[in-house]
């Protein structure tokens, strides 16, 4: 006889995932709006259900096993999934247009997914999207021009916004740029007030490395194109430093870079579809941080 499909009852998988978000039980069951008992019985049928522990009880502080932490990646995907079903069947009717501003490496990155997923699920909601710096976008949000807004900021946590990301930086270039051996640091970066440019020049006078802007653009395009010629060093997001550039420092004597953070900033009186593409977006990129891990 077959052996029984395990019980992925997703009521049980919530609790899980939020524990897991959560670091613990007891905050865990308040999200939840249930006992702390209710909950500790639901992973416990979880645990059953699989025939294997998914907490390590022993630990002073709470941590997954092995198979949790396989299991938290399934569980978030299927959570998703299933998020996307009852959007997409029991509220059909949720439409018009959500205006959203974003970073454009970010956009170009991590977002086509993203809201790829969302239009599927919600084919009445038009979005339009800018593209643009983050005191711009935080401009813009400030005079009402967006619904929600993606912007690059100093590691905040949950103080203002909703942290949805951490990107860690790094120096890039290409093979075509010879490693400076007396002269100033050659940079190709955004204009003021960029956030990398900031923390670009802030580093190297920290540093006591001298610099100079070999090349400055608007454009993310000619910034990429100006690094791939040879023209100087940049900052990216590790995750973009793909083919044709180099990841540098040793070589250049450059300071380590620390992360920036992506917030979600909503606006006051967001409708319904605006409020659904939020939830959408802290949930794909929470998967997306999961699976990545």
């Amino acid at each position: 006889m077959p052996n029984p499909l395990p019980p992925f009852d997703l009521d049980l998988l919530r609790s899980f995932v939020t524990i897991v978000d959560s670091g613990g039980f007891t905050r865990a069951a308040e999200r939840l709006g249930r006992t702390q008992s209710t909950v500790s019985l639901q992973i416990k049928r979880l645990e059953d259900g699989i025939g294997r522990r998914v907490f390590d009880r022993d630990a002073r502080e709470l941590t997954l096993t092995p198979d949790g932490e396989l299991l938290l990646t399934y569980a978030r995907r299927l959570l998703t999934l299933a998020n996307e079903a009852c959007d997409r069947l029991m509220e059909p009717e949720v439409g018009g247009t959500v205006r959203l501003g974003t970073p454009e490496d970010f956009a170009t990155v991590h977002l086509p997914d993203v809201l790829w997923r969302f239009a599927r699920a919600h084919p009445q909601v038009a979005l339009e999207v800018t593209c643009d710096f983050t005191v711009n976008l935080l401009d813009g949000f400030a005079r009402g021009t967006y619904d929600l807004v993606l912007c690059k900021r100093e590691p905040q946590g949950q103080a203002a916004g909703t942290g949805v990301w951490r990107e860690p930086l790094v120096w890039a270039a290409s093979e075509r740029l010879v490693p400076p051996t007396d002269g100033p640091v050659p940079l190709v970066l955004a204009p003021y007030p960029d956030i990398y440019r900031k923390r670009a020049l802030e580093a190297l006078d920290a540093a006591g490395r001298p610099w100079r802007i070999a090349y400055s653009s608007p454009s993310l395009a000619g910034i990429q194109a100006a690094v791939r010629a040879g023209l100087g060093l940049t900052i990216l997001p590790k995750e973009m430093a793909g083919p044709g550039f180099l990841i540098v420092g040793g070589e250049f004597e450059l300071p380590p870079l620390a992360d920036t953070e992506i917030a979600l900033y909503r606006a006051a009186g967001l409708s319904r579809a605006g409020e659904r593409l939020a939830e959408h977006i802290v949930r794909s990129l929470e998967t997306v941080r999961e699976t990545a891990g």
